[in-house]
């Protein structure tokens, strides 16, 4: 029972602040999801990246090891959602990225930080950078085919996760007022992201969920696999065992919709994907956090 409530009181907030999106828009208040979620993008969530980075006091083997970790867990999961959708013969730039990168930033950062606190949200970044990069990288050249890479130079994701790993390493720190501004518009991120979750959802188009249902169940299922299989393998801690599960678990991120919708692809499909792992999510994700906790 006591499992039960704090599981019910992690997820709790994250679906109430996603619920307040929903709602905003079902009764018809306007809510500019294209200009929060650029502000999301290009300012808070790489603030949140870079200072967290930056204060990071997680053990450096412990770092390196998660780290590594995440980069052979999205390696397993890339090659087999390809060979997935290659079997399947669905389209490569429509489906391959949204099974691939999952909603670490708008829910897996959440809830690693109501789950397993400050380490778990410090955690839960390290592998969001690493997922970052490879989905602004690899996964836009998916969505937009070749020429797309010139577009990752101008992706401030990128850059504040370069930015945060190099004054990591080397140990530096900006200046206070600076690190408090920043700081600041970080912690805007995860609220936001989490209302434009709703937003999303709630205006998203519900044609072929059940083809969007069958996929979401299936990226769970592999995900959540990999992952476990991932983490014991490299014999993680408990905290960064339940936030690689965690982070990789997560539903179809609702970037992939503005992804396809940008580039070109079916992202009405996309949109399908999002909606039904997302519910998916509200059953599944308190299940796997009873798991790891």
């Amino acid at each position: 029972m006591n499992l039960t409530l704090t599981v019910l009181q992690i997820v709790a907030p994250v679906f109430l602040l996603a619920g307040i999106g929903f709602t905003w828009v079902k009764v018809g208040l306007e809510y500019r999801i294209q200009f929060v979620t650029q502000l999301a993008m290009t300012l808070s969530l790489p603030c949140l990246i870079f200072v967290s980075l930056m204060q990071t006091k997680i053990d450096p083997v412990a770092l390196g090891t998660l780290s590594v970790a995440s980069v052979v867990a999205y390696a397993a999961v890339t090659l087999v959602m390809l060979a997935l959708v290659r079997i399947a013969r669905l389209n490569t730039r429509t489906y391959a990225a949204p099974l691939i990168f999952g909603n670490t930033g708008n829910l897996g950062l959440p809830l690693a930080l109501f789950a397993f606190g400050d380490v778990g949200l410090s955690y839960a970044i390290i592998v969001l950078a690493i997922m970052a990069l490879w989905s602004y990288t690899y996964g836009i050249w998916l969505v937009a085919g070749a020429g797309a890479f010139g577009k990752v130079l101008r992706e401030p994701l990128v850059w504040s996760t370069v930015l945060g790993a190099l004054f990591l390493w080397q140990g530096w720190q900006t200046p206070t007022f600076l690190t408090n501004a920043l700081d600041l518009i970080g912690q805007m991120a995860i609220p936001m992201m989490l209302i434009t979750l709703g937003v999303a959802v709630a205006r998203l188009s519900t044609k072929g969920m059940l083809q969007a249902a069958g996929l979401s169940a299936i990226k769970l299922t592999l995900c959540t696999g990999i992952a476990w299989g991932v983490g014991r393998f490299f014999a993680l801690d408990p905290v960064a065992f339940g936030v690689l599960v965690l982070q990789v678990a997560t539903p179809v991120a609702v970037t992939s919709y503005l992804l396809a919708e940008k580039y070109g692809a079916q992202s009405d499909k996309v949109a399908g994907l999002v909606v039904a792992s997302t519910l998916m999510a509200v059953a599944a994700l308190p299940v796997i956090l009873a798991l790891v906790l």
